[in-house]
């Protein structure tokens, strides 16, 4: 019997789109392709967002049920406070539960790490390395005995500095494989699961230099080659990697979503206010201001939005918000309305939009924690929404919150060491893919 045989390894590609692992870069990826005996897809969650889209995958639940929107939540009835998703707000059972000891790394939401059999390294919403972010917690003293430095959990990437974010990008990812090497080696382990969220970051930076459709495209730069050197880096440390994995070993390569060009960002309360569901009594002073509270006539404001991805719209509900305009009986009749107008919004140059705006009751069958009343995905996420205001325009070029090329997609990857019994190239929902991988890699 092969040493590993029973064992399963998961490497999370954070971002990662079937675009440059199936087609762009293949036959350039030794040891990941080698990986991929099998090529599969993901549909992503409600919203395609890494936070919640890695607790959709590992816990089969919906957004709803785990009452998770996205990094950020709203504070009821505070109309500018909101509060960070973290690994508390997920209380279902784990992917990994039942499986034996476990080796975890960078896994969203891992922070503040919880106890598991075996070890976890948290994730990239850890808020530095002189926090708590092991369980066990003498792990870390471990860690950074191994590294001589601190542990890296993410990159700015939002910086014009392109320069920095490489050099910062390289480090970290080099020092997360090393860690999980570590861990693999020196460990008991039954399951073991890595995220990479440079992966993300990578795109997200470099994605306009990468893709000649993007629409601020340059025709020559020495950053065009910053994304295919990126993934073969990755393909170098997973070879690497591979070295402390026990052959027999099933491995599944998988992403939370894609990654496609952004075309630009709405000011989405721009567009609110002329629609005339939101009225400010002071006007901002510059381009780009966030959308404070005192800036809003609330007594005659029927909803406000937020950016992001995808935008998040609330509505100023009597009895709910501190200045409520809108009776509770009349919510469904004003979203109706609201859906019905972004259904209508074109480009800047009249271009039709494919926009699709939902209560979070059509997409869930449960709605936990703190929902918000609309979520909307601009052109089908071809543009990004920007909560800001201010600007001369509704449509702007680029991100409202630093740079920024990349949009999520809703289709990212499914691979396998080995064959599933599944049709190659089939679209598996994010809520069933690593269950149906691994239900099928304990089988064989």
């Amino acid at each position: 019997m092969p040493e590993g045989e029973g064992r399963i390894l998961v490497l999370g590609l954070d971002c990662a789109p079937p675009r440059i692992l199936y087609r762009d870069l293949r036959g350039e990826l030794e040891n990941l392709e080698s990986l991929m005996e099998w090529r599969g897809m993901v549909r992503s969650s409600h919203p395609p967002i890494t936070i919640p889209a890695w607790a959709v995958m590992t816990t089969g639940k919906t957004p709803g049920e785990l009452g998770l929107y996205g990094f950020r939540h709203r504070r009821p009835g505070d109309y500018h406070g909101f509060y960070i998703a973290d690994s508390r707000m997920v209380r279902a059972r784990r992917v990994w539960d039942g499986l034996g000891r476990v080796v975890l790394q960078g896994i969203p939401p891992s922070y503040p790490p919880r106890p598991v059999r075996g070890v976890l390294v948290s994730d990239f919403i850890t808020p530095g390395p002189e926090k708590q972010y092991t369980w066990p917690a003498s792990l870390k003293g471990e860690i950074e005995s191994l590294l001589g430095r601190p542990y890296v959990f993410d990159v700015e990437f939002r910086i014009h500095d392109k320069d920095r974010i490489v050099r910062g990008l390289w480090e970290m990812t080099r020092i997360q494989f090393k860690v999980f090497k570590h861990l693999l080696k020196t460990r008991k382990w039954d399951f073991a699961m890595t995220v990479q969220i440079g992966v993300d970051r990578v795109h997200h930076a470099f994605w306009k230099y990468y893709d000649p459709s993007h629409p601020r495209h340059p025709e020559r730069s020495k950053y065009e080659d910053v994304i295919p050197r990126y993934y073969k880096l990755v393909d170098e440390l997973v070879g690497d990697l591979m070295e402390a994995v026990p052959r027999g070993t099933r491995v599944i390569i998988v992403s939370d979503h894609g990654a496609k060009a952004m075309k630009g960002a709405l000011a989405v309360n721009q567009w609110l206010e002329q629609e005339g569901f939101l009225t400010l009594k002071r006007r901002p002073e510059r381009p780009g201001e966030d959308l404070r509270p005192g800036m809003v006539d609330w007594s005659k404001t029927k909803a406000w939005a937020w950016g992001g991805y995808y935008s998040r719209i609330f509505v100023n509900v009597k009895g709910r918000e501190p200045e409520g305009a809108v009776d509770p009986g009349d919510v469904p009749g004003l979203l109706e309305e609201i859906k019905s107008r972004l259904r209508k919004l074109t480009g800047p140059s009249g271009e039709a939009w494919d926009t699709k705006a939902y209560t979070p009751s059509e997409l869930y069958p449960e709605t936990r924690g703190d929902p918000p009343d609309l979520m909307v995905y601009l052109d089908d996420l071809n543009w990004r929404a920007a909560g800001t205001i201010g600007w001369p325009s509704m449509y702007l070029e680029e991100n409202d919150r630093g740079p920024d090329d990349a949009v999520h997609d809703w289709i990212g990857v499914a691979a396998a060491s080995w064959d599933p019994g599944i049709p190659e190239g089939e679209v598996i929902d994010i809520k069933e893919v690593l269950y149906r991988l691994i239900d099928s890699a304990r089988a064989g």
